[in-house]
């Protein structure tokens, strides 16, 4: 069963009724657990302390490692999956009190500031006082949502058919390697006709689309210390180098590193 604390507020239904610009919930959920479809009048921002989780909206899903964390307009409606233990820390943000916010989901790289300002506003009451150092804490965490660099873990999803047959049996597996002529086939398809649908409704290529699959996929493997030869050779690489150079040209850094600093 999944904990969830916020001090003041006995059952988080009544979390909204808080009239301060931001409310703030601190939830453990365990690895399998799964929070269905919902939104709320709040932009909420998704943070996850400690544990991994894919985030799915309209607009695709994203794959959320420590150091990351996914930011959600007001009425977006979305899912979590838990795919390692997960300390979540949510706070959720009264419309008029985001402006110069995103107005579009995406993840976002957490700052050590910033997660140093998110794990106090953990420990500030309700109805903290707005004119107070809760308050002015509160304001800095603000301003520093709106200077946040954006993550590349988003995983653009279609809503064509035949384009959606071919990424569902990609995300089912991810080292299939067949090339896009099988997969036109298989979406009943021209090979132009389904190249023009991964642009038009992903605004990826098709092999740009089918590599971030596999490195997201690769990405919770890792996060689940799976090693690195045995996550490279399940997301179809050839070797364990050429995932670790792919993975570096996505993400930056190599996969050892990229974990390294979790929960400092």
């Amino acid at each position: 069963m999944p904990s969830i604390s916020q001090p003041g507020f006995d059952d988080p239904a009544t979390l909204f009724d808080n009239p301060r610009p931001i409310v703030t919930l601190a939830s453990d959920y365990p690895r399998g657990h799964q929070i269905a479809p919902h939104r709320h009048a709040r932009a909420q921002l998704v943070y996850a302390s400690q544990g991994v989780m894919t985030v799915t909206a309209a607009a695709g899903s994203w794959v959320v490692p420590p150091q990351r964390a996914v930011w959600m307009p007001a009425g977006d409606t979305h899912a979590i999956r838990v795919d390692r233990d997960l300390s979540l820390r949510s706070l959720y943000i009264r419309p008029d009190a985001g402006a110069g916010l995103p107005g579009a989901c995406r993840v976002v790289t957490v700052s050590a500031l910033l997660r140093a300002l998110i794990l106090r506003a953990m420990t500030v009451p309700p109805l903290y006082d707005e004119d107070g150092p809760d308050g002015r804490v509160l304001r800095v965490l603000l301003d520093e949502l709106r200077a946040l660099p954006s993550a590349p873990l988003h995983l653009p999803q279609p809503k064509d058919p035949r384009l959606k047959r071919v990424t569902d049996a990609l995300l089912a597996e991810p080292a299939d390697r067949r090339p896009l002529d099988a997969w036109a086939r298989h979406a009943g398809a021209s090979p132009r006709t389904l190249a023009r649908l991964f642009l038009a409704e992903t605004g990826l290529g098709f092999r740009v689309w089918r590599q971030r699959a596999r490195l997201l996929r690769a990405l919770v493997a890792l996060a689940d210390d799976t090693p690195v030869t045995t996550v490279a050779f399940d997301a179809g690489y050839d070797s364990p180098s050429a995932f670790i150079a792919a993975f570096k040209r996505e993400f930056g850094t190599t996969p050892a590193r990229y974990f390294r600093d979790e929960g400092d």
